[in-house]
């Protein structure tokens, strides 16, 4: 939606801004691994959102988030805690928001084209 609005400056003043409120609120043990996997997470997500936004919203908003599930999980989980055990976990949960967001947009763009 940042992307949307404002762009890519905007979208990554929002992981800036992001990273910043993650350092801010983890406990000190999980500052570095929270804000690094937000931000690599969000990156990874606008480079792939980016180039698939104009012809395919909804699988740009489905794909960008499942790419960011991974990275996100993987990169907290591994620098957290030293393992990936949790790591199916985390990313199916993820993914199901994702998959949400992709049927909302599809469904809003019907309707307004309706």
């Amino acid at each position: 939606m940042v992307h949307e609005a404002g762009g890519a400056k905007a979208a990554i003043a929002a992981i800036f801004i992001g990273g910043v409120l993650s350092a801010l609120f983890a406990p000190a043990a999980l500052v570095v691994a929270s804000v690094l996997a937000f931000v690599l997470a969000e990156l990874a997500d606008m480079f792939v959102y980016a180039p698939l936004r104009e012809k395919r919203l909804g699988l740009a908003v489905f794909a960008s988030g499942a790419v960011g599930a991974i990275v996100d999980s993987v990169v907290f989980l591994a620098l957290a805690f030293g393992s990936l055990e949790y790591v199916e976990g985390q990313v199916l949960g993820k993914l199901w928001m994702s998959l949400l967001a992709f049927a909302f947009i599809a469904s809003r763009r019907r309707w307004v084209q309706a």
